[in-house]
């Protein structure tokens, strides 16, 4: 009985192998154009890819630098500067504006959000601190609250709810999250949603029973089921 082909046979026979060879020149020869573009697009992309790893480390650098001035000047309660510069320093809102690919950058956008906040321009705090992103278990979820804070500010309750509801559940821990819950309490009571209200108060009680909150908690629950829950 013949041995099947396997398909393998040019790696035992050099003159199949030679023949493979062949086959291949010619399809390159036949390919040429579209393999040569195909490689020198893939060399493109990679070069590119490190040139812009190379520029967002030294645009980082340079963002650092102008950052610190105008945090040093929201700390010190000086915000038209922190925000806006000082004439030798550019504010937080420009680092934000030019750098904000850097990591810089990026937490230019939530100084710059607090510093909104606190001139009561909800609308740009929010837009700026929507745009902050970070992996950080404290400031992620204090962005989060801060949109909240803002929505509160305007009587957007609903989408105050949904913002606190998110800094409740981002990481949660003992340490922050019975602050983010009694807030989200809070806006379900001025959202006239106090079931859901109760039910918030429960978890801090329930869940966070040894903070600082859970006294609270108990009290405004007892308030709220007094008037029967009724939203």
């Amino acid at each position: 009985m013949s041995k099947k082909n396997s398909g393998l046979d040019f790696l035992e026979d050099p003159d199949a192998l030679e023949g493979r060879f062949e086959e291949v020149g010619d399809y390159f020869q036949q390919n040429q154009k579209i393999i040569l573009g195909v490689l020198g697009v893939i060399i493109l992309a990679a070069v590119g890819f490190i040139g812009y790893k190379y520029y967002v480390s030294s645009q980082d650098e340079t963002a650092q630098a102008e950052l610190f001035p105008a945090v040093y000047q929201i700390e010190s309660d000086s915000l038209k500067k922190a925000l806006n510069g000082d004439g030798k320093t550019p504010g937080l809102l420009a680092v934000a504006d030019n750098y904000g690919a850097t990591p810089a950058g990026n937490l230019a956008k939530f100084y710059a959000g607090v510093g909104l906040l606190k001139e009561n321009k909800y609308d740009e705090a929010i837009e700026h601190l929507k745009s902050f992103n970070s992996s950080d278990l404290l400031v992620q979820a204090r962005a989060y609250a801060l949109i909240g804070d803002a929505y509160m500010q305007k009587k957007s309750y609903d989408d105050a709810i949904d913002y606190y509801q998110k800094a409740a559940d981002y990481k949660s821990n003992k340490f922050f999250t019975p602050g983010y819950l009694t807030k989200l309490a809070i806006a379900y009571e001025q959202a006239k949603q106090n079931d859901k209200a109760i039910d918030t108060y429960n978890q801090i009680i329930e869940k966070y029973g040894q903070s600082s909150e859970a006294a609270n908690a108990r009290k405004y629950k007892a308030l709220l089921e007094s008037t029967g829950g009724q939203s």
